[in-house]
């Protein structure tokens, strides 16, 4: 008598990515700061849940001026205002990443 045993497959947890708008790397979303087109204009979206169209940038200084010179208006399917990009860029100055880590 034969006993066929079948193995559990353990399931990994979905993890979803994103895409960086600056460099264009894919990670994984909870790496990324998400920024927010609203009616406000743009804003970091640190908790990830505001409503609004979304994009993802590192917390690198170059993906941030990367972001900030075109990729991130198109992503977002709006024009940086420049308030917005006052705002964004005192963030980004927050962020203490001045160098590239990659």
């Amino acid at each position: 008598m034969e006993f066929v045993v079948a193995k559990k497959e353990s399931k990994r947890k979905h993890v979803p990515q994103r895409t960086c708008v600056g460099c264009r790397e894919v990670l994984p979303k909870r790496t990324l700061i998400r920024l927010v087109r609203s009616p406000q204009g743009v804003l970091v979206d640190l908790t990830g849940k505001m409503n609004g169209r979304g994009a993802y940038l590192h917390d690198r200084s170059s993906c941030w001026e990367k972001g900030l010179k075109g990729p991130l208006a198109h992503a977002l399917k709006t024009t940086l205002m420049d308030e917005d990009r006052q705002r964004l860029t005192a963030f980004a100055a927050t962020l203490g990443n001045p160098e590239d880590t990659a």
